[in-house]
């Protein structure tokens, strides 16, 4: 695997875990979980920008990891 494809896999999986904090800030009853859940979203959101950065940098180095 290219250094591009572990790196899209990497975002396919982040994507994956703030879909699934998301999900458990919104059923939380408990006040205290929510918060964790929310600003742990929050942060997995921050590393997911940083990999689209990354990825459009792999991505205009390399040419051929475009759009794969």
């Amino acid at each position: 695997m290219t250094v591009a494809s572990n790196v899209k896999q990497c975002m396919v999986s982040l994507k994956s875990a703030h879909a699934t904090l998301s999900n458990l800030a919104q059923k939380s009853s408990d006040e205290q979980a929510k918060k964790v859940f929310h600003e742990s979203m929050l942060e997995v959101e921050k590393t997911i920008s940083d990999l689209k950065e990354r990825i459009g940098q792999l991505e205009f180095e390399e040419p051929q990891y475009k759009g794969k």
